[in-house]
């Protein structure tokens, strides 16, 4: 779950004791899949995960990164058919909590309730700053929004080295996240490279410049919504 203020030690009791089944999922395996009728919501204990819609042709969009701690299946306790794909980038270890568990969760406890909710929110306002990012940034922007976007996340849980932090995608998916063709990811990827900005180098990110890191990316991480007063 991501930052919240006003819950108890009785709602943190509660979301503990939640029974939870625990599985392990190789790299890039379906976890579920589009027009599936979901009876669970996974919580990521390790590992990085994705959201997904893929057209006809079988070209994939990329619509969202996961990481430790989301539950990115949160609106299938109410959506109860899926509309996309949620799919492991890495090998993840996932926690399965049955939609009815949760939904007595929810009445017995409405600040939770209000957690939650506030989650798909957050989720809601990242779809929208992913839809600005691949229609109106040019692709080295896109690419390192992306980038800053993850950081910040995975600052929250303490998974920032230094300049460093794990960016675990191909230039495939690098591709699929900012739509464009693996190959104009691999011109993007070099360029900001040679440029003395940013590294991705097996699946790990090197800030180089910070300063230019940012001016490129235009980020404002207000959507983020990482503070409870936002």
């Amino acid at each position: 779950m991501r930052i919240s203020s006003g819950i108890s030690e009785e709602d943190i009791n509660e979301i503990e004791a939640l029974p939870i089944s625990v599985r392990h999922f190789p790299a890039e395996t379906l976890v579920v899949r589009d027009g599936e009728r979901a009876t669970n919501c996974c919580l990521i204990a390790d590992g990085f995960c994705a959201r997904s819609k893929t057209i006809a042709s079988g070209k994939r969009q990329m619509l969202s990164l996961h990481i430790p701690g989301e539950i990115p299946d949160l609106m299938s306790l109410f959506l109860r058919v899926m509309d996309h794909d949620l799919s492991t980038l890495t090998p993840a270890t996932l926690g399965f909590i049955s939609h009815e568990t949760l939904q007595k969760l929810h009445r017995r406890r409405p600040v939770v309730a209000e957690l939650f909710w506030r989650d798909t929110l957050i989720d809601a306002a990242l779809f929208r700053e992913w839809i600005v990012n691949v229609g109106q940034r040019p692709a080295p922007a896109r690419l390192v929004h992306v980038m800053i976007e993850l950081r910040e996340r995975l600052r929250i849980i303490g998974r920032i080295d230094g300049n460093n932090f794990e960016m675990p995608l191909t230039q495939e998916q690098i591709g699929e996240a900012l739509g464009i063709t693996a190959v104009h990811a691999n011109r993007v990827i070099k360029q900001l490279r040679e440029d003395g900005i940013v590294e991705l180098h097996r699946g790990r990110v090197t800030v180089l410049d910070e300063r230019r890191f940012l001016e490129l990316a235009d980020f404002d991480g207000r959507y983020l919504h990482q503070s409870p007063t936002l």
